[in-house]
């Protein structure tokens, strides 16, 4: 599947014959948003501090997101969409 990180193992992985991985295209913007997010709110709040309790822990987390949305930033398209449509019509679409 172009565009996903299959694993090598896959099909059939012998370990795990019940097991089903679901992949995410990796260009799923969406997802890597959260992940951008827990990744800052990780480096910037998590490791540097010291939490004695869970309640410490929620409390600092929720500081961190009610700073950062204090002043959200929308996304700004860097591609004109002439640009991305070409992209497009560039890619090969495998036969469904």
């Amino acid at each position: 599947m172009p565009g996903t990180n299959i694993p090598k193992c896959w099909p059939g992985c012998p370990g795990h014959p019940r097991w089903i991985p679901h992949f995410t295209l990796t260009s799923a913007s969406w997802l890597n948003a959260v992940e951008t997010l827990f990744s800052k709110m990780t480096r910037k709040r998590i490791r540097r501090g010291v939490f004695r309790s869970i309640a410490d822990l929620q409390a600092a987390t929720n500081a961190y997101l009610a700073e950062h949305y204090a002043s959200p930033k929308p996304f700004l398209w860097t591609k004109s969409a002439d640009a991305i449509l070409a992209k497009l019509d560039c890619c090969h679409v495998p036969a469904v």
